[in-house]
């Protein structure tokens, strides 16, 4: 239930599952998670702790969180939700406490996040950037806590970066989701793409969430990029050891390595479309950093989705 809010006419309908993740009582530190209700994005903090009390059937839990229209700062204020809600297992009934705004800030939910999501997921990192640009719907599913996987839900939106202006091609924003639960499954019917993490194991029975075709094969391109990508790092990390050069960091790098990557696509495409002959070649699919024969499928499906009209011509093979 809702103990206490502020603006109390604001409309929290579910709000209480998105606040505590399924499982989180098995836990004994402090959870904290991202979540989207409406158009807000929220952060909140769940604690739990052992009572000698019926009532409470021997254990108390509560969650304290924040709604914000953007996410990109509600990390602000998670020490400050962290101390609430361990103020609020020992001190229940008190909500004036929560008056007391933070004046500072922490750790960036950038902070790490990317480095830690491409050493996890390895070669395959190419198969999910290629998934977020075709807005394809990307569901992470973990046991709790659930912390770190909605920063991979975030890591997953950036892969899909494009900073090209004016080229004729639009690219809206992949917007997170961050943490859902069963109470989301019909607003998700609706949704044509989005990524999202999940501890409900019944979104493995819902496959028809989930548009995502087999995974793609890792291809020799692929594997090229993931290998200038490691590449890059090694060389970034060599630097900053020997020469304390301390100028730019592994999140930049990876953020702009994926950034240039689309950009680079986008800008072809754009070039070829306004041509007097719009036809996508061998040797623009190539300059794209794409594998001709195994990224065919992905680039049919990327001129489909963001409405490009060229022609694609692989080997004498040709398709609209």
């Amino acid at each position: 239930m809702v103990e206490w809010c502020l603006p109390h006419d604001i409309n929290l309908d579910g709000v209480e599952f998105k606040s505590m993740a399924s499982g989180s009582h098995r836990i004994t530190v402090t959870l904290c998670a991202y979540f989207r209700k409406g158009c807000y994005f929220g952060l909140a903090c769940f604690a739990n702790m052992p009572v000698e009390s019926e009532l409470e059937r021997g254990a108390r839990m509560k969650s304290v969180g924040i709604l914000s229209p953007s996410y990109t700062l509600l990390y602000r204020y998670m020490h400050f939700l962290e101390n609430q809600v361990r103020h609020q297992l020992q001190c229940p009934g008190r909500p004036s406490a929560y008056r007391k705004w933070p004046g500072h800030c922490l750790s960036n939910l950038e902070s790490g996040c990317m480095s830690q999501f491409i050493q996890f997921f390895g070669e395959q990192i190419m198969v999910l950037w290629k998934f977020a640009l075709l807005r394809k719907r990307l569901l992470i599913f973990s046991p709790p806590p659930v912390g770190v996987v909605c920063y991979r839900v975030y890591c997953c939106c950036c892969l899909a970066n494009v900073s090209l202006p004016g080229i004729g091609v639009s690219v809206p924003e992949l917007r997170p989701f961050f943490y859902i639960n069963i109470a989301d499954i019909t607003a998700l019917e609706t949704e044509m793409s989005y990524v999202a993490c999940t501890t409900e194991k019944i979104f493995e029975e819902k496959k028809e969430l989930s548009h995502l075709q087999p995974l793609l094969r890792v291809n020799a391109a692929d594997k090229e990029k993931y290998r200038k990508l490691t590449e890059q790092r090694q060389m970034l990390l060599y630097s900053q050891e020997v020469d304390g050069d301390c100028t730019s960091n592994e999140e930049d790098l990876f953020i702009l390595f994926f950034m240039e990557l689309n950009n680079r696509i986008f800008q072809t495409l754009s070039e070829v479309a306004g041509s007097t002959d719009p036809t996508l070649t061998t040797e623009h699919v190539r300059a794209m950093g794409l594998d001709p024969q195994g990224d065919r499928s992905f680039l049919v499906d990327l001129l489909e989705v963001y409405g490009i009209d060229v022609t694609l011509v692989i080997d004498n093979l040709c398709c609209p």
